[in-house]
């Protein structure tokens, strides 16, 4: 990642789609097409796993899992398992601006249901041989949901003792007993993965890279909790000790309560590092290049008490630091890997990355804060090195329009004199803010897609500790021109990032 490269950010879910929501179909495919014409190596996206409670992709029921919303009904049509007429009569939200999850939950799944009944799916032989391939965290997650489903939706650990606590007698019967709605979600993940992996084949093929994310955490209604307590601070009930958040700063009075249950780090060194071992080694499998988020976490972690209603009795509690990366490089070898180390700085962290040798970010947004000038230089494009990766904001950052209109005149006047636009109109003004950051020395540089297309909050994909409208907005397909790509190539061009 030392080589001069550009791209784009942008979900999969913020897709074109006839379907609600963007996912692997025809559009992902053109979109893919643009991105080699706007000379892009680099597709970010965000996690692809089922989300859960705030449609989150940080929150899902499984670090492993895909989901099953992103499964294309199209290619579904071509192997005669729906057809339109079926698809049609389902309303998967109406604005192709936007993500209806309601409609999503209760339409789409009921489609693939009906697709699943008709695919005589377990006598198909790659379906057998994805199930040996995978069976190792795929037995515990569908039979996680099929028990979700039949205990209406509640959290594992209000679920009857026997199976809360996975005493075998149990175990056993609910296999039997929902062996088929077991099958469904098997079926749905092997439609993913095989779906996946096409279109990541199809990008390498054109030159793009796939740059996925995990987050630091699982949640505490995942099938990951549940069938690895012993992974987790939790006690003798599977009741959390302590979860996982940050604390208050500038920004927030009461701090981030998240509600992850935290790691038993002690356990994990025991084993050396057996479970993060294998997430990572399948997330390497999964993409080209991983995004790890909330870095510092390995370095020092937030504790807050269960039960807890805010984040300000919290206090900070060791992390595992190198020796998890040490043992990565042991058992996997060198991998491409980008350190999310936004957030409060300390020198431990800052000693953490640097000893790792990944990449860090640069925002550019957060490089003009009048409030705290010293930590906002870190972000200034002259004081970076090259192993780094420049964005002009993330997922959870304003639209640089949006910021714009939102920052001080003393902070609009501190990005007019950087980038030497006194006279630049402000709905112009993201222009040279990206050029910017193409310019710098970072050798990979990032800019969500809302950005070129100066698109103002209304298209933001995030608003931090909110929820109800986040992770909803879509591009219109008629945005992606190849007028825009040319001007993305020629910017790309002038700083030598082809």
């Amino acid at each position: 990642m030392m080589k001069r490269k550009a791209g784009i950010l942008l979900p999969i879910s913020s897709l074109p789609s006839r379907y609600g929501i963007g996912c692997f179909d025809e559009a992902a495919y053109k979109f893919v097409d643009w991105l080699q014409a706007a000379g892009q190596h680099y597709w970010q996206i965000l996690p692809l796993v089922p989300t859960s409670y705030g449609d989150s992709p940080y929150q899902s029921f499984s670090t492993f899992a895909g989901n099953p919303y992103f499964i294309s009904l199209d290619k579904l049509v071509e192997a005669g398992l729906l057809t339109e007429k079926e698809i049609k009569a389902v309303d998967m939200g109406k604005k192709a601006d936007d993500i209806d999850y309601a409609k999503l939950y209760k339409g789409r799944y009921k489609l693939l249901r009906k697709a699943y009944e008709k695919s005589h799916i377990s006598e198909k032989q790659d379906f057998q041989q994805y199930l040996a391939d995978n069976g190792w965290w795929l037995e515990d997650y569908a039979l996680f949901m099929a028990l979700k489903d039949r205990f209406e939706g509640k959290c594992w650990n209000e679920w009857p003792e026997d199976i809360r606590l996975r005493w075998g007698y149990s175990m056993d019967y609910y296999r039997k007993e929902l062996y088929f709605d077991i099958e469904f979600q098997m079926f749905m993940q092997y439609l993913f993965a095989r779906q996946w992996q096409e279109l990541k084949a199809y990008a390498n093929s054109k030159g793009v890279e796939i740059i996925g994310d995990i987050p630091i955490y699982v949640a505490m209604d995942s099938a990951d909790t549940w069938s690895h307590p012993e992974l987790f601070q939790l006690n003798e009930k599977c009741e959390p000790l302590a979860v996982a958040g940050c604390p208050p700063d500038g920004f927030s009075a009461t701090g981030q309560l998240w509600g992850n249950p935290l790691y038993n780090w002690d356990y994990h060194r025991s084993t050396s590092f057996d479970w993060w071992m294998s997430r990572l080694w399948y997330a390497f499998n999964m993409y080209d290049v991983l995004r790890i988020d909330h870095f510092r976490g390995f370095d020092e972690y937030y504790s807050i008490p269960y039960g807890a209603k805010d984040a300000v009795n919290g206090h900070w509690e060791k992390g595992p630091g190198i020796d998890l990366f040490k043992c990565m490089k042991y058992c996997l070898g060198d991998r491409r890997v980008i350190a999310e180390d936004l957030g409060f700085m300390t020198d431990s962290v800052r000693q953490l990355v640097k000893e790792s040798g990944f990449p860090n970010m640069k925002v550019l947004e957060f490089a003009f804060d009048s409030r705290d000038t010293g930590a906002a230089a870190d972000y200034l494009p002259h004081n970076y090195n090259n192993n780094c990766v420049v964005y002009t904001g993330t997922h959870d950052n304003e639209t640089l329009q949006g910021w714009f209109k939102s920052i001080s005149p003393v902070e609009i006047e501190m990005v007019r004199d950087y980038l030497y636009a006194p006279k630049t109109p402000l709905q112009e003004l993201h222009k040279p803010m990206i050029n910017t950051a193409m310019a710098s020395v970072a050798a990979t540089c990032i800019i969500p897609l809302q950005d070129y297309l100066g698109l103002d909050n209304s298209a933001r994909t995030n608003k931090p500790s909110t929820v109800g409208q986040n992770w909803r907005w879509r591009v219109d397909a008629k945005a992606l021109t190849p007028e825009l790509a040319a001007e993305i190539y020629k910017s790309v061009k002038t700083y030598g990032r082809l």
